[in-house]
């Protein structure tokens, strides 16, 4: 039997006027707003991030050259390998996801070329199954991908305090997109699709077209590896006080 699903929002609804719209717009909670006005789907127990989208959707922009940048990455074969870069403003603690990339049934190759022209320079955060080796040439898959010219982190991601809990990355995320500090450039189709249907089911994450959540967890699990592109330059006072006073000379030396 096949099933298809059939999305309703309040434009076709033509006997709602303005005013009732904003009246139901502000009785909902936020993660409700969503499902109510534009019908995309609840599914399970809840959404894993209950945030509406207009709290951390921004406009595109070129990312200033002090913001430190990492990437995240997902492997996948039959379902999805993904990617996300964050950008960071470590002066106002807010994190910007900037790019994504998602593609199954591709090798590392495929993959390394989408991503390397975000930056050679990027490290990459990966997870723990990069350990895993290949059963035909016995090479481990981030060494693999190391290969094809990706700056791989040396060691699989973790928490600062040790560990991969996917539940401390969660809720690492969930409470900077509630306090403003958690970003995403809108033009960013597919990481969006990904975070309206993120959901629990019995309390439980499902594991299901997660990809691009998955990658952009471990890139915030691992942002204390974020770098520049070049050292950011530190004034030295004192070098340039010994400039001005070998420029300037003094009277009673002439």
């Amino acid at each position: 039997m096949t099933k298809f699903c059939v999305q309703a929002t309040w434009d076709d609804v033509p006997h709602l006027t303005k005013k009732q719209k904003d009246e139901l717009w502000a009785s909902y909670p936020p993660h409700e707003r969503d499902a109510r006005a534009k019908g995309i789907p609840m599914l399970g127990s809840g959404r894993v991030f209950p945030i509406s989208e207009e709290l951390i959707a921004c406009d595109p922009f070129p990312i200033p050259a002090h913001y430190v940048q990492i990437n995240g990455l997902d492997f996948g074969f039959n379902h999805p390998f993904a990617a996300v870069n964050i950008s960071i403003d470590r002066d106002a603690d807010t994190i910007f996801v900037t790019k994504s990339y998602r593609q199954k049934e591709a090798v590392p190759v495929i993959h390394a070329a989408a991503i390397n022209p975000w930056g050679a320079w990027i490290p990459c955060a990966w997870p723990h199954d990069g350990l895993q080796h290949d059963k035909g040439s016995a090479i481990q898959l981030a060494d693999q991908y190391r290969s094809c010219g990706l700056n791989m982190w040396r060691e699989h991601a973790t928490h600062a305090e040790g560990g991969f809990g996917t539940e401390a990355g969660i809720i690492m995320i969930l409470e900077r997109m509630m306090t403003g500090r958690f970003k995403v450039f809108s033009n960013l189709n597919e990481w969006f699709e990904e975070f309206r249907m993120y959901h629990r089911k019995d309390g439980k994450i499902i594991k299901e077209r997660d990809d691009l959540m998955s990658a952009t967890r471990i890139a915030v699990m691992m942002q204390r590896y974020a770098t520049t592109e070049l050292p950011v330059e530190v004034e030295d006072r004192y070098a340039r006080n010994r400039k001005k006073s070998r420029n300037s000379g003094s009277a009673w030396a002439a």
